[in-house]
């Protein structure tokens, strides 16, 4: 609390303030006169100020488009033992309160307010209601102290918003009523905002809104910044040079030496690479550690049944004289399994296309030089073991090995899109966000935390389900997992969807793959955990600040209320034993899922999302669809049949532009650890994001040294490069 008993002390005009409680309820009416030109020395602007004037504020208005006002803004503070008067910012008429901009006041009362608990703000409407962006408010006293009152929110039709100060506080820390009854009345106020919506049946809960003009003001686009999906494709294929391509949507390609036309305008090393080497068992076995989706990848320690690889097919592959089974037991088999295709319907949105999917089985094998090679590749799962389960090998005609591996990436593709990308970074980052807005008051230091992490998830996923995966959205041109598919593809996937899964380190050790020796060169790995043990850290520090005990976790409601809402509300769509925490008892279990939250929006999105055009810019190396059944024996496949099964040139083309316009960053991006809205105050979380980013400076050299000594580098987990949160 910012304390002016000996500050704010001048004499008033007429009357001697508002007791504290009716200021919250409608503030005092001095604003009036003021406004009216009527003489007041507690007004602001108006004449010399008093002699013993003894403080003064500062209002500082956003500097995004449109942030800046013409209305009426008026000002209130609000003590332990009263408020002052209500007072009308000046603004020049022409310019109002002008974006970027710093306006000063002088306040003045007659008797003490007491300790300042809270700033009012209330617009009203000059000639139009003109929405005024408020970053932040400063109180200053004659000492020199400055104590900040964060905002950092739209203000529109006749709205007041009541701010605390900067500091954070823990529902514990309320003592006094009119405090607690502001924290409450905020909650309630945001949880009729943020409503909870099945947008699809079997999905995570999205936000309760129709279009994104409906949004929330706090959690939309900036006008600058506004989000077309379709628009950006359409310049992406503008840009690319495929308009002439679009004009032969159905036609195939009649080579694949065809899709060298879609590179005459792209200038990128490693889609250039992936486009000389695709075809290369090595390279293909190099995308599953650090490609576009690096999480497909296990140990393999038993075959699964409906496997029907067998030692005489791959000993030819095994390079140190072993078996299979010895190869096994050793723990050089690795496995993609993509299983959650199993009999899911392909696209079936345009009727002059069919299209395919397939879940296949890819068995790759670390040879003696550590490197992951496939060795077998079966695309059908018949019922019983081994029966009409052709096992395709390095062996086989090259194009019989060409398509098989084409129909892996292809399900890998439609895997990451549905599962790794949507699901597991965009919607479950979504949840996090409503129920944080939902139970977290803003001077609650975890919504602090956690605010620069859902800057606008909200707007992207709303706008995605406005035009990109709703039906007949652009997803549906160019994915076999379009149209119903993708709605089965992510129910499958819920069944299955753990909290322990998004826990990194339990993540890779449940896929056998968090042993560096084991598995040298996954740099998603390597590159993950350093991240995740600087986020780890620095969450640690800001929940010892504010946590002396594990108790404290323990009778925090407002703590306790967020995790139980993104489980029984959020995520009430995954099965019992999801795991997703419904109370949390300790501080170390505090800090684990708070790392969850941020690692997921920021980290592991960038991982997934950022490389889209990389790798998958060539078509051969990543179809989004196949337009012919995958093959069931081999000797029978030509490059004809190759050519018929890839996309055709309109499919390529808005492949081609998708991938390109969902890698880009957004403008004035906002990178891990860098955090311009001061939500925090005090020093020690000051001096802790700060140790936070230097840290991340630390492992940003580190991947840039070792990325100097790669052919192909691994640069989507760099913190210079790891946007806050999901907003592409």
């Amino acid at each position: 609390m910012v304390s002016v008993l000996s500050v704010f002390t001048v004499k008033a005009p007429a009357g001697k303030g508002t007791s504290s409680e009716e200021a919250v309820r409608k503030g005092s009416s001095s604003g009036d006169l003021v406004r009216a030109g009527a003489s007041s020395e507690a007004a602001v602007g108006i004449g010399a100020p008093p002699e013993d004037l003894a403080g003064a504020v500062s209002v500082t208005t956003g500097k995004q488009t449109f942030a800046g006002t013409i209305d009426y803004i008026y000002l209130t503070l609000v003590g332990t033992e009263r408020c002052s008067d209500q007072t009308l910012l000046d603004k020049s008429f022409f310019e109002g309160l002008a974006g970027g901009t710093v306006v000063s006041v002088d306040i003045s009362v007659e008797e003490t307010l007491g300790d300042i608990l809270l700033v009012k703000l209330k617009k009203e409407k000059f000639l139009f209601n003109d929405e005024w962006y408020c970053r932040c408010i400063s109180v200053k006293t004659p000492s020199g102290d400055c104590f900040e009152f964060p905002c950092y929110r739209w203000i529109a039709t006749e709205k007041e918003v009541v701010l605390r100060d900067g500091k954070g506080k823990l529902p514990l820390d309320d003592k006094i009523s009119l405090l607690k009854d502001h924290r409450h009345k905020e909650l309630e106020s945001r949880k009729q905002l943020f409503r909870w919506k099945e947008w699809h049946p079997g999905f995570p809960m999205s936000i309760d809104t129709n279009s994104s003009s409906e949004l929330p003001l706090d959690v939309q686009f900036e006008t600058a910044k506004t989000v077309n999906f379709y628009l950006n494709y359409i310049t992406a294929i503008e840009n690319l040079g495929l308009n002439e391509l679009m004009k032969l949507f159905h036609s195939s390609w009649t080579d694949i030496a065809d899709f060298r036309k879609i590179f005459m305008k792209i200038k990128n090393t490693v889609s250039e690479y992936v486009m000389q080497n695709w075809n290369e068992d090595l390279m293909f076995g190099y995308q599953f550690l650090n490609g576009n989706n690096p999480v497909m990848i296990s140990k393999c320690m038993n075959l699964p049944d409906k496997f029907a690889v067998k030692q005489e097919m791959v000993e030819r592959s095994l390079d140190r004289g072993r078996s299979l089974q010895e190869e096994l037991k050793a723990g050089n088999i690795y496995i993609a399994d993509y299983a959650i295709l199993e009999g899911v319907q392909a696209n079936a949105t345009d009727p002059n296309t069919q299209q395919y999917l397939a879940a296949p089985f890819c068995l790759l094998y670390k040879n003696s030089q550590n490197d992951i090679m496939p060795i077998a590749i079966q695309l059908s799962r018949q019922t019983t073991a081994g029966v009409g389960n052709t096992v395709f090998l390095p062996s086989d005609t090259p194009h019989d090995w060409m398509l098989a591996k084409m129909w892996v990436n292809s399900s890998d593709f439609n895997v990451h899109q549905v599962v790794t990308h949507l699901l597991r970074t965009h919607l479950i980052s979504e949840v996090f966000a409503i129920a944080m807005y939902r139970q977290l008051a803003a001077v609650h230091p975890v919504y602090k935390l956690l605010i620069p992490h859902v800057r606008l998830t909200v707007a992207i996923n709303t706008a995605a389900r406005e035009q990109l995966i709703c039906e007949s959205g652009l997803f549906d041109k160019a994915n076999s997992t379009g149209g119903s598919a993708l709605g089965e593809v992510i129910q499958k996937a819920m069944k299955t969807f753990t909290y322990k899964s998004l826990c990194f380190p339990e993540a890779m050790k449940a896929r056998g793959v968090d042993n560096k020796e084991d598995l040298p060169n996954y740099y998603y790995r390597d590159d993950g955990m350093m991240i995740w043990e600087a986020i780890k850290s620095f969450v640690s520090d800001v929940v010892q600040i504010y946590y002396g005990s594990d108790e404290m976790v323990q009778e925090d409601k407002e703590i306790q209320a967020f995790v139980q809402d993104v489980c029984f509300s959020g995520m009430k769509n995954c099965p019992k034993n999801c795991e997703f925490p419904t109370f949390l008892k300790t501080r170390e279990q505090l800090v684990e899922y708070l790392t969850v939250v941020i690692f997921t929006a920021s980290a592991q999105h960038a991982a997934v999302n950022f490389g889209q055009y990389d790798w998958c810019a060539w078509v051969p190396n990543s179809p989004s669809t196949m337009r012919k059944p995958p093959p069931t024996q081999k000797g029978q496949v030509d490059m004809k049949y190759i050519m018929e099964s890839l996309p055709d040139r309109g499919r390529s083309s808005w492949h081609l532009g998708a991938v390109w316009a969902l890698s880009r960053f957004q403008d004035e991006e906002l990178f891990l650890g860098v955090y311009p809205d001061m939500h925090f105050t005090e020093q020690p979380v000051i001096e802790a994001a700060q140790t936070f980013r230097k840290k991340l400076v630390e492992v940003t050299n580190i991947i840039k040294s070792r990325n100097e000594k790669l052919k192909v580098p691994y640069w989507y987990l760099s913190p210079d490069r790891i946007p806050n949160s999901v907003a592409i």
